[in-house]
């Protein structure tokens, strides 16, 4: 087992929570008059502007480009240094996917002025309990942005490209590792911190000693080199599960996404169970096998009803 019985639950159940609150501000975007209006789910413009118009059956090519992207800026920002780049980017993306994310509750300004608020502490002044509580919310804002631009199709290629690159990028080219050790000098990353120690909670900078971490367009589960032992969870392995309920929420509907999170979070036990410590695997095969399982299960259940 690739954490302790106690540790492994823990990671489960904020990983399914994360992904019901996802769901959750997904849900309040939804427009309700346009949708009767059209005839299919429609949702509300985001705080930062509209998205951007792209063909729904293709709309996995730009976000695997984004992908690539991201991926050499930031073997670029490791090569040279830059770690106050990638602080400064980082800060970006935690305050637009946070306050989108908290504008589906709360007004618009309020939810603006606490994202940069949270934003700054999580990588200025970091500790594991804000920097676990952003992250229950970083993907709800991420869906809420990207699940209305894919359908069923687009969204199940996007996941099984996202699943063959992770397998990749930590079994055979392994630039997670570098990736990875640059967040470490930098201080910063995307994705569940769990010290195995309760007095880990109340230390301000335990999260700065991780050796192995991954970034929120990375899925990588590896067990950190620390003083004391930290299970982590990237930011990948919830985002992408989560966009894929979303599109099930917007082609299907509320109670079949539902179904989802649950297949989703077997996929990532099954890998926690069977996984060994002190080794990096790729995390989104797993999860994105749970997700089609439950797509599977949902298809079933509606032809029986």
């Amino acid at each position: 087992m690739k954490h302790s019985l106690h540790i492994t639950f823990i990671i489960l159940g904020i990983f399914l929570l994360a992904q019901f609150i996802g769901l959750g501000v997904l849900y309040n975007y939804i427009d309700p008059a346009k949708s009767q209006e059209t005839g299919k789910m429609e949702f509300k413009d985001l705080p930062i502007g509209e998205r951007p118009p792209v063909n729904e059956n293709t709309s996995f090519i730009p976000v695997i480009i984004a992908v690539i992207i991201g991926t050499v800026i930031l073997l670029l920002l490791v090569k040279y240094k830059l770690s106050l780049v990638w602080k400064l980017w980082f800060l970006m993306a935690v305050t637009i996917t946070l306050s989108t994310a908290w504008a589906a509750f709360v007004p618009i300004i309020v939810a603006f002025i606490a994202a940069i608020i949270f934003a700054l502490w999580k990588i200025f002044k970091p500790n594991v309990w804000v920097h676990n509580f952003t992250e229950l919310f970083i993907y709800g804002g991420l869906a809420a942005i990207f699940a209305p631009l894919f359908n069923l199709w687009s969204i199940s290629i996007l996941l099984i490209l996202i699943s063959i690159y992770d397998a990749y990028a930590v079994w055979k080219s392994k630039h997670m590792i570098t990736l990875a050790k640059s967040q470490t000098e930098s201080k910063v990353f995307a994705g569940l911190l769990i010290p195995y120690s309760l007095k880990g909670l109340l230390k301000k900078k335990e999260g700065h000693n991780i050796k192995a971490i991954k970034t929120a367009t990375k899925s990588t589960l590896a067990l950190p080199k620390v003083q004391m032992r930290t299970a982590i969870l990237g930011g990948g392995d919830i985002g992408f599960p989560l966009i894929f309920a979303g599109v099930v929420l917007k082609e299907l509907g509320l109670w079949q996404s539902l179904v989802i999170p649950f297949f989703a979070l077997a996929g990532l036990a099954i890998l926690l169970y069977y996984a060994e410590e002190k080794k990096f695997y790729p995390a989104m095969p797993f999860i994105s096998a749970g997700c089609f399982v439950g797509l599977t299960v949902v298809w079933v259940i509606g032809l029986i009803v």
